[in-house]
């Protein structure tokens, strides 16, 4: 190999080669979230017509070959000759980086795209792309290949009286080499999230895949709320108590920053921080400024009202934010002409001014609402009362578990066995049922990285569990001193986690499943973070040994067994061994399949939808029975246990 490095070795990227070559670079990945996103980018752009008030229609669809198409009634690509290229504008924003109507004056006063990278990287990745705009009485249109002109730009005269864009891609196999298959559930969460931001807008979502669906009719989904984001806050308390029926609503605007606040108040909901924060569209899942001013506004406004109620006697301490916002569900969109993102995933929104401004309009138009509606003022109060008084009572288990805590040097939980080694980045914990499954574990495991902590029985169900039962849990309090967690409330601090991976391994069965469930119950609920920040891992033993002479064979699913069986000569003779439970298996087995780095299968859990994730553990974990009844009536009968891994 040559240390050689002289002027040939420095190589210049042309136009969108760069794209091609770093396709991670700008769209995050060439894996599933990455192909999905060149589908938001392009969505983005009729979303920045639709922010500009040119267009109220969008038509999404996946056609049978795999491509999509967007279609908005917007005002069209400009069709003249870009005086900077000297190519059509067309051609232009297609095939030059960074070339749209977001970066200079007029265009666009604020842009949910302006964080991306726009439709030449669509372009740039697609095998062909075909652009279609109508303006000025006429069809324009374009094709290009691998993010090059294929074509020159077609006018002909047009017969419909109409406006707008359509755009249709085909990812490349070349850069996307796993798969070029969309889903179209989280395409579809995304519309949904986009049609609840941007109220008036109607967005239609088709899968016209038949033969993927296995339907005669492609799937059609509409979405439309003229409501916006109240009806997304009616949306995720729909399973919930309201202790106000009429969702808060505020908005504004100052300094050209568009502030939208929908609040609601439930009495059957514990948790303080069910607030979603979205900066031009785009969902800050690391909060961010706009968040912040939310915050320290309903704490200060909340509190002025009960001493001013007289709920609050002179000398007795303001209310915590966190008891203020427990039970709350809020959604807070701000529209920023220039957004600064920062954070690791670049979805923390760091405009220092906009926490000001969220703060100074909604104080004012929360204490207006309040003061005119004092019987609601005066229910929120109380649900906040209750929630101080609760933490007080919580408060001296809690300190048993802070006095148990590995920051303050005292013992381990008893029944963990740990790693030798002490760097979070390479140790990983195994959270199992019972002492027998334990036990496995403990034998097979690399001491080294991996640490062992087994569960007796269930754990509690804290979507229905008050801060004090939770706190004296035995398990609870194991997992909690274990993990290294602190407190529910308090900030969430990576620094202060034990191990980077925490993997749920449950049996293979109904029980086991009901455990995993109580456990992400607990880490939803209790710190979201862990979830958000990708710590929580499901680990994925087999479900059976299929042994034939000296060989055998490990099989994850049902289905997986019978294509392995179907190999076979139908005289061949073999054995099938079902694992019910983990501590049926041998230590060696155990680690070969589900602990070897080198060989097992973890799957991360990771939200795709807050507000849905959020709706579902409400039905599902929740103290009501009827939601939970009707969805296991609707859904029930749709399910294929051939796909369950229980």
């Amino acid at each position: 190999m040559s240390s050689d490095y002289d002027d040939g070795q420095i190589r210049v990227l042309e136009g969108l080669e760069a794209v091609r070559v770093r396709p991670g670079m700008y769209i995050g990945s060439t894996g599933p979230k990455g192909l999905h996103h060149l589908v938001y980018e392009v969505a983005d752009n009729s979303i920045d017509e639709a922010l500009a008030g040119h267009c109220k229609n969008i038509d999404i669809s996946i056609n049978a070959n795999g491509s999509v198409t967007v279609v908005d009634d917007g005002r069209g690509i400009p069709a003249g000759i870009n005086p900077q290229t000297g190519k059509s504008t067309i051609e232009t924003v297609l095939t030059v980086l960074h070339a749209g109507g977001k970066f200079g004056d007029g265009g666009y006063t604020v842009s949910g795209g302006l964080h991306g990278v726009g439709i030449s990287v669509v372009n740039a990745l697609s095998a062909h792309v075909e652009v279609k705009v109508w303006r000025n009485q006429k069809i324009y249109t374009q094709r290009f290949a691998k993010g090059i002109a294929v074509s020159g730009l077609e006018v002909e005269p047009s017969q419909e009286d109409r406006t707008g864009t359509t755009v249709t891609f085909l990812p490349d196999t070349e850069i996307f080499k796993d798969s070029i298959e969309f889903d179209f559930d989280t395409l579809a969460s995304r519309f949904k999230e986009l049609a609840y931001l941007n109220a008036g807008i109607r967005i239609s979502f088709t899968d016209y895949r038949l033969e993927l669906l296995g339907t005669a009719e492609p799937k059609v989904e509409n979405y439309y709320y003229e409501g916006g984001i109240r009806e997304y806050v009616a949306y995720i308390n729909a399973e919930r108590d309201p202790i106000h029926e009429e969702v808060i609503y505020i908005q504004g605007e100052k300094n050209k920053v568009q502030v939208e606040v929908a609040l609601q108040w439930c009495i059957d909901a514990y948790s303080s921080d069910n607030i979603l924060g979205f900066a031009n569209n785009i969902r800050t899942n690391e909060g961010g400024t706009h968040l912040e001013g939310l915050k320290v506004v309903l704490t200060r406004t909340m509190n002025a009202v009960a001493r001013k109620r007289n709920k609050l006697k002179e000398g007795e301490s303001n209310l915590g934010g966190e008891n203020i916002r427990e039970g709350l569900t809020a959604i807070v969109s701000v529209k920023v002409p220039n957004p600064e993102f920062e954070g690791q995933t670049k979805t923390k929104l760091g405009n220092t001014e906009v926490r000001g401004i969220v703060d100074s309009i909604v104080a004012e138009a929360l204490t207006e609402y309040l003061e005119f509606r004092p019987n609601i003022a005066d229910a929120i109060l109380e649900k906040a009362i209750q929630a101080f008084n609760a933490a007080e009572a919580a408060r001296r288990a809690r300190e048993l578990v802070r006095r148990k805590s590995v920051l303050e040097s005292s013992t381990l939980p008893g029944k963990l066995a740990d790693c030798s080694s002490k760097d979070p980045s390479e140790s990983e914990i195994f959270i199992v049922e019972g002492d027998s499954a334990g036990g496995s574990a403990k034998q097979g495991r690399d001491r080294r990285f991996q640490a062992i902590l087994p569960l007796r029985g269930k754990i509690l169900n804290i979507e229905k569990t008050e801060d004090s039962k939770i706190y004296k849990n035995t398990e609870i309090q194991a997992l909690i001193t274990a993990l290294g967690l602190g407190v529910r409330g308090e900030e969430f601090k990576a620094s202060q986690l034990r191990y980077h991976r925490i993997c749920l391994m449950t049996d293979a069965d109904v029980d086991g499943a009901h455990i995993r469930t109580l456990l992400l119950t607990f880490f939803y609920r209790y710190q979201r973070a862990l979830i958000e920040e990708g710590y929580i891992y499901i680990a994925c033993p087999p479900l059976y040994k299929l042994e034939r002479g000296r060989n055998h064979y490990y099989c994850y699913s049902e289905r997986e067994l019978q294509r392995k069986i179907a190999e076979f000569p139908s005289n061949a003779n073999y054995t099938i061994q079902r694992f019910k439970g983990l501590g049926e298996m041998m230590p060696q087995q155990l680690w070969e399949t589900t602990m070897d780095r080198e060989t097992r299968t973890l799957k991360r859990v990771e939200i795709q939808d807050a507000a849905e994730a959020d709706r579902i553990f409400t039905i599902l974990m929740g103290d009501r029975v009827a939601p939970r009844r009707e969805f296991i009536e609707t859904y029930g009968p749709k399910l294929n246990l051939m796909d369950l891994d229980i």
